[in-house]
């Protein structure tokens, strides 16, 4: 039996590596269809926004990546929604928000935790 993996995901999508680092983890455990899950925190909620302008930082747009985590099986996707509303985002339409009380639980039902 596998064990589930929640990938915390803190940086925002210009920050450096993190974001894509994160997205690449989970895609991968999708791929061998491990129980995966994927939560978006702090500065990591900015990889939600739309309309990024990837280019003009000189980094390579996520925004392909988030949309195939359903073709890799990953339905698991999360907000935190106090990270959202304290940097101006509305909830998206591809991840269910999450107060602090249910992050607590969320993070409680994974095997395995990883944060970057």
């Amino acid at each position: 039996m596998s064990k589930s993996l929640l990938v915390i995901s803190r940086q925002a999508p210009w920050s450096g590596p993190s974001a894509r680092e994160a997205l690449d983890i989970v895609l991968a455990g999708g791929a061998f269809d491990l129980p995966i899950g994927l939560l978006f925190l702090d500065d990591g909620v900015f990889q939600l926004a739309p309309h990024q302008a990837a280019k003009a930082v000189q980094q390579k747009d996520l925004s392909a990546n988030l949309q195939a985590l359903g073709l890799f099986g990953v339905d698991d996707v999360f907000a935190c929604g106090h990270s959202l509303s304290a940097r101006g985002l509305l909830p998206p339409a591809n991840a269910q928000t999450l107060d602090s009380q249910t992050i607590g639980e969320l993070i409680d039902r994974y095997d395995q935790v990883i944060t970057l």
